[in-house]
Formats: C-alpha cells, sequence, structure tokens
C-alpha cells in the first residue's frame, strides 16, 4: 500500500520484540509472552488516521468476519451521504476513492466501524483521543461527539471545498526529509512557502503556491535533505485553503455537538477539548491549521497515555508514534480484530 499524502513512512524504530496486545474491559495493554497471565492495565489513546492512508479493500476483511455487526453503519453511510460508500472502498475504481470528497467520508467510516468493534465486541475505551488532520472528525464521531451521519457529510462537503479551494496544479505539497524543523522553517520564511504537518522529527511537510512549494524543495535538498512532492490534488492546510474553510463554517455551525465521552486533543490548540462550543470552535479554523502531530503525541505522553491503537485504516500513525517516543507503545486495531 503506498504512504499516505500527508505521512511519508520513511524509516522507523521496529516495534519492541515479544510484545502483543491483550484487550480488557479498561483498555488495551500490550503485555509480554510469558507463563505468567498478569497484566497491568495503561491509559490507552485511539488515533484516527488522516487522508491518504484509503485504498481499494479497506474494510472488506472485517466486513466478512462481523457482517451483522458493521452492514447497519454502511447502510447509515449510503444513506447520509447519497451513494454506495460501501462499493466504492471495497472495490474503487481507486482514482475515485482517492477523490478528496470520496476519500474522507471512506476513513472516517472505517474509523468508526473499527472504534465501535473495540468497544461493543472487546468492551474497550480510551482515555483520550487524537487525529490526523482529517482524523479529528473520525475522532469527535467516535467520541460521541458528531453523529455519524453529521460526521460524514461535513468531511465529504470538507473534501469537496478543499478540492475546490485551489485550482488543480497551482498548489503543491512536499515532505522534506532529513532536515530539522528549524531549518526547514528558515527555508520556507525564504521561498513563502508554509509547514503544514510536522509528522516526525525530521519529516516536515510544506504547502503552498506550487512555485514556492518546489523552490523549498530545492534549497531542502542543497542543505543536505531530501523532498518528495506528494501526490495530492491541492495545497492542504496552508492559507490558500482559507476559501475551503469559510465555506465549512456554516455547516459546522448548523451540526450539533455534544460532550464527547473521551476528550480530543484539537489540531488547532493541541489540547485534549471536552466543551461542545470550544470544539466546534476549534474545528471552524481546523482546514488552515498547521497539524503538529509530533506534539501531539508528545503531549498523550504528558497526560500519561503509554499505549496508542490507531483505529482506521493502514498503520502510518502507529510507525510515527513509534519514531516519536519509542517508549510508547503502538499497534493497529484491525490487526486485533482479525486476530
Amino acid at each position: 500500500m503506498r504512504p499516505p499524502a500527508y505521512s511519508i513512512p520513511g524509516r522507523f524504530a521496529s516495534s519492541p520484540g515479544g510484545l502483543r496486545f491483550g484487550i480488557g474491559r479498561v483498555g488495551c495493554y500490550p503485555y509480554p509472552r510469558s507463563p505468567s497471565s498478569e497484566v497491568i492495565s495503561v491509559r490507552t489513546a485511539f488515533l484516527y488516521p488522516g487522508q491518504g492512508s484509503q485504498f481499494v479493500g479497506m474494510g472488506r476483511a472485517l466486513f466478512e468476519r462481523y457482517r451483522e455487526r458493521v452492514e447497519p453503519l454502511y447502510q447509515r453511510a449510503r444513506e447520509a451521504l447519497g451513494f454506495d460508500i460501501q462499493k466504492l472502498m471495497f472495490e474503487g475504481p481507486e482514482e475515485a476513492l482517492t477523490l478528496t470528497e470520496n476519500a474522507q467520508p471512506a476513513i472516517l467510516l472505517e474509523s468508526v466501524i473499527q472504534h465501535e468493534l473495540l468497544t461493543t465486541l472487546k468492551e474497550t475505551e480510551p482515555a483520550v483521543g487524537a487525529g490526523h488532520s482529517l482524523g479529528e472528525y473520525s475522532a469527535l464521531v467516535c467520541a460521541g461527539a458528531l453523529t455519524l451521519e453529521d460526521g460524514l457529510q461535513l468531511v465529504h462537503k470538507r473534501g469537496r471545498y478543499m478540492q475546490e479551494a485551489v485550482p488543480v496544479g497551482e498548489g503543491a505539497m512536499v515532505a522534506i526529509l532529513k532536515l530539522p524543523l528549524e531549518e526547514v522553517e528558515a527555508i520556507c520564511e525564504e521561498t513563502g512557502a508554509e509547514i503544514a504537518n510536522i509528522n516526525a522529527p525530521e519529516q516536515v511537510v510544506v504547502s503552498g503556491k506550487r512555485a514556492a512549494v518546489l523552490a523549498a524543495q530545492q534549497r531542502a535538498e542543497a542543505r543536505g535533505g531530501r523532498g518528495i512532492e506528494l501526490g495530492v490534488s491541492a495545497p492542504f492546510h496552508s492559507s490558500l485553503m482559507a476559501p475551503a474553510e469559510e465555506r465549512l463554517r456554516p455547516e459546522i455551525e448548523r451540526v450539533p455537538f455534544q460532550r464527547p465521552k473521551f476528550p480530543v486533543i484539537s489540531t488547532v490548540s493541541g489540547e485534549p477539548e471536552t466543551d461542545p462550543e470550544r470544539i466546534r470552535e476549534l474545528l471552524m479554523r481546523q482546514i488552515t491549521a498547521r497539524v503538529r502531530w509530533v506534539d501531539y503525541v508528545r503531549r498523550l505522553k504528558d497526560l500519561g497515555v503509554a499505549r496508542c491503537l490507531e483505529v482506521g485504516p493502514g498503520e502510518v500513525l502507529t510507525r510515527l508514534v513509534r519514531r516519536i517516543d519509542p517508549e510508547l507503545e503502538a499497534g493497529t486495531a484491525e490487526k486485533l480484530l482479525l486476530r
């Protein structure tokens, strides 16, 4: 599977050997392979991936194993969106699934399905949630702050507005590897590019007008870094997304928000949020905000989180967590559910 649009895996530390995940009522916890049956519960965070983690066939294995439980969610999604998103997820074509307006609700739906299976079958609840860009919406739906229908409709429109904000070809995004954040910030000052995502140490994504972004890539490579142009349709998380943010604002204002069952790290504030109106206000500023994934993972550690479980397609966030802080255990929900 190709790497997600915003999260180029690069080289990551391998997971600690001899560990596997157990799931209990109080949370998810890895435990060593040993004769002892003793397990110690720890604070667990659920992580929800962003755009780019979609792939044709996503969700099929879970559907085949848990059909009776997940079919109603697919039906609700079809009714909310007005098209057969399940068929698109399972069969493609890839070109249609990759479209921003389709990829975003597909990823959200898959995250919700995995979350529902974990909480109902495994009696597992997170202490806190965090999402990578789009993943914040998935986290809010899973936490009960938004209904599934409202979440799907919001991200469907979010994707369309983001795509339409900048004509195709006028923007670009480049992942810059092997340079510290400070150097990338200096390069952006020189070129007019903008930092969109700080995914891991020495893995920063820049966004903006195509000429500025490509100039930043050239300067980064001249300083010993590596640049990878991302195959995205628009310069996400840059000031060029302001028109999309304004178009989405009344949609967010219209939707009711509830107090979440667990706090969700805000892309904008970087803090765990629980107040419905504050969540709404922060979400209105999210499209142009910088995604500071490194900060969010470190904040989870400060909150006492010891284990992270990626809830959604792929495992990019799992790999990023291991790179950011090797002391944090990380794994994916899908592997647990298919074990």
